[in-house]
């Protein structure tokens, strides 16, 4: 398995003259985007998981009749964890299409029957359990690039706890035997993040001080943090809270003692250039693309 991703940083203003709601940040950053510059990102980060985060989630692949696959493999033996109560969330939240693809074999993973339901589904949501067991499957088969053509397709991944680590180019506790956040077994996530690693169940496990350890180690790496109940849209170069609390680390802010941020539901921030864009959720300014306006799908209040 080989590293991929690059840093990259995207002019605010640019990125927030983009309007649309399904390729935010797409003209503003093309390919350099740190998240997916088509389609998008919905990272959780464990617990239980308000109706919301499952509703943007559905309502981003495509409402009612989006075509949703649920991967839950992370969880242990035959996949199980929370991705039977990840089933019945996206029910409720209106997904009237879903299908279960899963699988143990990175033999399996890699032939194109298998990861054939990918062809026409709009959404991908990974359940949570442990990381290691994701990349171990589907990194570098042919199910890992259906779900790169998902997203240039305009689609939308989202992954819960375990499922939300996965996603990032730097994979996090990625050992199977311990809870180390960097693991000389596993470094490697699925990149459909840039440059990033995500942790989880943050303050809830008391993990807020561990990225620091990671910075130091890889200080080009901008971290995310999420606690649990809390979640984050990305899409381009632009990622906003839903719920909760999300914490952001950066150790090449040269205006900050301690490269740590916290953001609150409906807050916006720029991945590409790192800082905060959008704060004031009752009058956002007037270049905020209408996808992240009061009332828009990416508005955190909802």
């Amino acid at each position: 398995m080989s590293s991929r991703g690059y840093r990259a940083f995207a002019p605010s203003l640019i990125a927030l003259a983009v309007v649309g709601s399904g390729e935010l940040g797409a003209q503003a950053c093309s390919d350099r985007c740190v998240g997916p510059p088509r389609g998008a990102i919905v990272a959780a980060g464990g617990g239980r998981l308000d109706r919301t985060i499952y509703e943007r989630f559905v309502e981003l692949a495509g409402g009612p009749q989006a075509r949703i696959v649920l991967i839950p493999t992370a969880g242990t033996e035959y996949g199980s964890h929370d991705g039977w109560t990840a089933i019945e969330e996206l029910r409720k939240a209106g997904a009237e299409h879903l299908e279960v693809l899963h699988t143990r074999s990175e033999k399996v993973a890699d032939l194109p029957p298998f990861a054939a339901p990918l062809n026409q589904a709009t959404g991908v949501w990974f359940s949570g359990g442990h990381q290691w067991r994701l990349v171990d499957v589907y990194l570098d088969t042919e199910t890992h690039r259906q779900l790169n053509r998902l997203l240039q397709r305009g689609g939308v991944i989202g992954g819960n706890s375990a499922g939300a680590s996965a996603l990032a180019s730097f994979l996090l506790r990625g050992g199977e035997f311990n809870g180390e956040i960097i693991s000389t077994e596993r470094s490697v996530g699925f990149g459909f993040l840039r440059n990033v690693a995500v942790d989880q169940h943050l303050l809830s496990r008391g993990r807020e001080n561990e990225m620091f350890e990671v910075l130091r180690r890889e200080p080009h790496l901008l971290g995310i943090g999420l606690d649990e109940g809390s979640a984050v849209v990305i899409t381009g170069d632009l990622a906003r809270v839903i719920g909760g609390r999300v914490a952001i680390y950066d150790i090449t802010d040269p205006e900050s003692l301690i490269p740590l941020r916290w953001l609150a539901s409906g807050e916006v921030y720029d991945l590409g250039a790192r800082r905060t864009i959008l704060t004031d959720v009752v009058r956002p300014p007037a270049l905020v693309p209408d996808s992240f306006r009061i009332g828009g799908p990416f508005d955190g209040r909802r």
